[in-house]
């Protein structure tokens, strides 16, 4: 069967689900959201019933074409205590809940490091999969060893379960990316603090189309016991293009995994799983996992019934409250980012709205002005309890509700931050959100159809103040967060844009009252974790291109055109061309930096590059990089001058489109 055949009967499933065959994919069934101008945009008021939060005095709000965060009340002073060092990129921290006061720290580049109850961080890896991933792009990937995930009983059988991304499988379609891995090992029986490499047994596989858009941070209910496993839309940007189903994207189309939340029984296998014909994914449900008989789509057929909730973009983070309740960061695309409640049966919006706001995938810099509040079968769409906008950074990294004792300040609050204002170095925003005051954790709804408008209602948003840092601010990237045994947060950090494992810069820090530390600075002798970085990421090849969260559209070939000097600072950076017009007038980097630059042209038949010049005379080139005809993607790879000063770029097929290259 044909890969057109396959996403006609994707669409015709759909189609029926909706009760009409032929019907609009969208009906008119529900009501429609409709959203002022700008101007006005806090004056919208939702209908009865509705859980988008469109106008919620705390909704991130749409201003003069820019995104733009809603912060309230005053600044929680606090401190980063450093913990450990010497990772490549730390993307999770989290305990075996053994009661053993050990952390485990999951390295994107494909390890697990023990830091033991004593704060020392040993020398040997719990987990090494390093030999089992897809190459990194070491200047900016999605892809990696993402999460680790201890069972419930592990104290007694040792399983332990891992989300990966390898090699794409000979079974998957040949012009996609990697194949996302789903895991279980068990513990060395020799030694608690390694896993036995040999015991994985792998319990599904999913196809990517695009390397971005992985999901992957998995973890286990606290009050139910099942395994839940985020999955992106499967990559690419406005959920569209290869691998993504015409018309409507993965993230709505019921017939899909991606998109979504899945939810699965390790412990108990309740029957055979029948696979879609041709999926672009494989399980073993049937002999390693098997369907809570609770899923909200286990009695229809057509639907896989792993599926928990839907409508995700790249639910990149998941955390449960002590109470039980899911947190999912959603990343958003050019404007919105998100976090959710996710309760079972719930549809989350994307690509029918980002954040609260309305979304379309051909113009996707501009929310519309009306859209559906309702999906194809007349669910609302569930809006997020918090929102950001771009003005603050680029994407959401998700983090967790605080319930220690070291800052009661923030007890109750989602901890949370911006990876960075930029890609040109770390600037990392750390935030914590308030629920409001008639918010009881312990009385959410466990199904969405049990929902009402103040069950999801949104949260007030604050900075946290870090301490001994330039406005408050991180001076690295951030990469996730992490709990101990007691409650108390970590901060995973980089000064690297990506898994570059020739730079082990990713630190380990604990937020800490704001008089503790006066400065973020590891200390000289913390421990270097060994064998982290000891296998170098490979260098990308020229099929690998590098591409920013939120602006992502393509991912065409590779094409550096000079290499960067050793040694120098690397640093990334995104443009992107619409409508001939750059999105930025000023590329700030260090001077004789390695520069990474992902460069984005939107506009469809037309070509634009991207070249830097001494001056608005074009005196003499720096760098020109190499036309392409949109849409299309390229990243290009140049030394930065060593003198500081302002220098100038254009697109030299359309000279109008041009800025100031700062070098500082």
């Amino acid at each position: 069967m044909t890969r057109a055949a396959v996403v006609m009967i994707s669409v015709l499933v759909l189609l029926a689900l909706t009760g009409v065959a032929g019907a609009e994919v969208y009906p008119n069934g529900g009501t429609d959201l409709t959203q002022p101008p700008a101007s006005e945009a806090a004056n919208v008021t939702a209908t009865a019933g509705n859980l988008t939060n469109a106008g919620s005095p705390y909704a991130a709000e749409f201003l003069n074409n820019t995104s733009t965060t809603r912060l309230a009340g005053e600044m929680v002073d606090v401190s980063l205590e450093p913990v450990a060092e010497g990772f490549v990129a730390p993307v999770m921290l989290t305990d075996a809940g053994d009661d053993s006061g050990r952390l485990f720290v999951v390295d994107q580049v494909g390890t697990v490091s023990i830091i033991d109850a004593n704060g020392t961080l040993l020398e040997e890896p719990f987990l090494d999969v390093r030999d089992r991933l897809v190459e990194l792009n070491p200047a900016f990937d999605e892809r990696g060893l993402l999460s680790i995930a201890f069972h419930p009983d592990f104290r007694e059988n040792g399983r332990v379960f891992a989300f990966y991304s390898a090699p794409l499988r000979e079974e998957a379609p040949e012009d996609w990316n990697c194949t996302n891995r789903l895991v279980e090992f068990e513990i060395d029986p020799e030694n608690p603090d390694r896993v036995n490499a040999t015991s994985e047994k792998i319990l599904m596989e999913i196809d990517k189309p695009q390397f971005n858009h992985n999901g992957g941070s998995i973890g286990f209910g606290p009050g139910d016991g099942y395994l839940y496993v985020p999955l992106g839309d499967g990559g690419a940007g406005d959920d569209n293009g290869t691998g993504h189903t015409p018309g409507i994207g993965n993230a709505q189309d019921l017939t899909k995994i991606y998109g979504k939340i899945l939810r699965i029984d390790v412990d108990n296998v309740t029957g055979n799983v029948t696979e879609p014909e041709n999926a672009t994914w494989t399980t073993a449900a049937g002999t390693l996992y098997g369907i809570p008989a609770d899923n909200p789509f286990v009695e229809n057929e057509s639907i896989p019934p792993e599926i928990y909730a839907y409508g995700l973009r790249n639910p990149a983070y998941l955390s449960f409250d002590s109470e039980g309740n899911l947190y999912v960061a959603d990343a958003g695309q050019n404007l919105f980012e998100e976090v959710d409640i996710v309760t079972k049966g719930g549809n989350y919006g994307w690509r029918l709205m980002e954040g609260t706001h309305c979304f379309d995938p051909e113009n996707p810099v501009t929310p519309p002005v009306t859209c559906p509040a309702n999906g194809s079968s007349g669910e609302p769409l569930i809006g997020p309890v918090i929102e950001g906008g771009h003005d603050q950074g680029v994407v959401f990294v998700g983090g967790r509700v605080y319930n220690g004792t070291a800052l009661p300040e923030l007890a109750g609050r989602y901890v949370f931050g911006y990876w960075s204002s930029d890609f040109a170095a770390g600037n990392a925003t750390l935030l914590a959100a308030t629920p409001p005051e008639s918010w009881n954790a312990t009385a959410f709804p466990d199904s969405a159809e049990n929902l009402t408008p103040e069950d999801v209602a949104m949260w007030s948003l604050q900075k946290l103040n870090v301490a001994g840092t330039p406005a408050g601010t991180v001076d690295a990237f951030l990469l996730g967060f992490g709990m101990d045994e007691e409650a108390e947060i970590y901060v995973l950090t980089t000064d690297d844009g990506g898994p570059d494992a020739s730079n082990m810069t990713g630190r380990v820090w604990k937020i800490v009252p704001g008089n503790v530390t006066a400065t973020p600075t590891p200390t000289a002798n913390v421990t270097m974790v060994p064998g982290a970085g000891a296998t170098a990421t490979p260098a990308a090849t020229g099929n690998v291109t590098i591409t920013p969260t939120a602006n992502v559209t393509t991912v065409p070939t590779a094409n550096a055109t000079t290499t960067p000097a050793p040694g120098a600072r690397n640093v990334t950076v995104g443009v992107v061309a619409e409508a001939f017009a750059f999105n930025t007038s000023t590329i700030t980097v260090p001077a004789g930096a390695n520069v990474t630059m992902v460069f984005d042209n939107r506009d469809t038949g037309i070509p634009h590059n991207v070249a830097v010049y001494t001056d608005s005379s074009a005196a003499e080139a720096i760098f020109v990089g190499d036309i392409i005809t949109g849409p299309d993607q390229v990243t290009y790879a140049f030394t930065a001058p060593e003198e500081p000063g302002t220098y100038y770029f254009r697109c030299d097929v359309h000279p109008p489109m041009d800025g100031e290259f700062v070098v500082e």
